[in-house]
């Protein structure tokens, strides 16, 4: 058992280690080459193909290719496209938008996926030795944020001093490489599933849209509605709160303050607080259910975006330590829980299939929506043109805006979802007409 722990937290590591070199830098990267107004999209594009992409290889490692074969495919076309991205970006002078933000995207499209994929692989096998995935797979799924943090220091750190690869087009190459690592290590994994389309499932069941049925149950489909609403939050501090905090730095009052100079460093305690927050899922999954876990996830995104807004890099930056704290318990409760929660309510048939589709609702429809906004939001009340202490006045609005949306979140979910089950988070008891209706076989349990 504890040789696959560890097989399964290298693939862990491996995985967001390739996301982590270049999802807190790349921003860096494109504002020194002329790039910095086209931002936002380099960070909407990866909800924007987490709409389809998640969905359709979900279906095919369901249906025809194994997961952990699907994955190593989908990392290495995301290495040839990522890597294509960077070699363009070493041999031009001058980065164009198109041809950058094309490689990039084809890129992404095929990473985006892989996120539910080592999903799925890590929970089959898991299952296959009799292992509860609820208490096995956080200890192994937090060293997917280790792999975060030691490719963004990685990144930060290498290179020259006035050139690192936080500032420049190797950090490209650096998740190329480790994608093609991602490609050789996958299909060493414990083999998953396949299951054929019979001819008495017709074509719904040939495309692997059975995970749709889970919308026909009013728990369900309230559950992936309101990770969507939640997914909204998910990628505006990735895009903001940097630029926010170095702003800071243009106000004499807080000029020489260490934070408003090393903001990264200062947004790297979010995925410490990742690590350590991800190991007490197991114990509040068991003890307050889906519902308690995802409450509290929405409340800790209140308190993200409110101690964002009332901080300051000098006698405030305690706020902002507690804001990257609580990061912790608004991104694990919700993404990891909520992927668990998932895969505890559908059976193996379609298993990558359910994963997709909360990628689809959360990564894909939230995610687009949540950046597109913040977008039109911080273009509203942030002018460039205006002095720093006004435009600091229009950055904590937006904080305060983010911070309603959550708690307006968090209070209709409280009202409108229900979870009456009295059992713990581990114990299934699912009755035969519903596990028809998710995709198990008459019989199958479900929490």
């Amino acid at each position: 058992m504890g040789t696959l722990k560890f097989r399964l937290s290298l693939l862990s590591f491996i995985e967001f280690a390739v996301w982590g070199a270049y999802l807190t830098s790349l921003g860096n990267f494109l504002a020194g080459n002329g790039l910095v107004a086209e931002i936002g999209w380099f960070y909407a594009v990866q909800g924007i193909v987490s709409l389809f992409m998640p969905s359709i290889i979900g279906i095919i490692a369901d249906r025809w290719i194994p997961a952990q074969r699907m994955l190593a495919i989908c990392h290495l076309l995301a290495a040839i496209f990522m890597g294509a991205a960077g070699f363009y970006c070493m041999t031009t002078d001058t980065i164009a938008f198109t041809p950058l933000f094309t490689l990039y995207s084809l890129s992404v499209a095929f990473f985006m996926p892989t996120i539910g994929l080592c999903n799925s692989v890590a929970f089959n096998a898991l299952t296959k030795h009799g292992l509860d995935t609820v208490t096995a797979f956080p200890p192994i799924r937090v060293f997917g944020t280790i792999g975060f943090i030691v490719a963004m220091l990685f990144v930060n750190f290498a290179g020259p001093e006035n050139a690192s690869f936080q500032s420049t087009y190797m950090q490209m190459f650096v998740s190329a490489a480790l994608s093609i690592v991602m490609f050789l290590y996958a299909p060493t994994m414990p083999a998953c599933p396949v299951s054929k389309a019979s001819a008495a499932g017709g074509m719904t069941d040939a495309l692997g849209l059975r995970a749709f049925a889970l919308f026909k149950q009013r728990k369900m489909a309230l559950f992936f509605i309101f990770s969507m609403l939640l997914g909204v939050s998910l990628q505006i501090t990735n895009g903001y709160a940097n630029p926010y905090i170095t702003g800071f730095k243009d106000i004499p009052e807080y000029a020489s303050a260490w934070a408003a100079r090393n903001a990264n460093a200062l947004i790297s305690l979010s995925q410490m607080s990742e690590t350590v927050c991800i190991l007490f899922i197991p114990f509040f999954l068991k003890r307050f259910g889906i519902k308690g876990v995802m409450l509290i996830s929405m409340i800790a995104w209140f308190g993200r975006f409110g101690f964002f807004g009332l901080g300051d890099p000098a006698g405030g930056v305690w706020m902002f330590i507690l804001s990257c704290i609580v990061y912790g318990i608004a991104f694990d409760f919700f993404n990891v829980s909520g992927g668990l929660y998932v895969d505890k309510m559908t059976g193996s048939e379609i298993r990558s299939s359910a994963q997709g589709l909360f990628m689809i609702m959360t990564n894909g429809l939230g995610a687009t929506v949540g950046t597109i906004s913040a977008m039109a939001i911080v273009n509203h009340f942030v002018n460039p043109a205006d002095s720093p202490e006004m435009q600091l006045e229009g950055w904590r609005t937006c904080w305060y805006i983010f911070a309603a949306y959550a708690a307006v979140v968090a209070v209709l979910f409280a009202i409108f979802f229900r979870d009456d089950r009295k059992q713990s988070f581990d114990e299934r008891e699912i009755k035969s007409d519903e596990a028809a209706t998710i995709g198990a076989p008459a019989g199958q349990t479900e929490i």
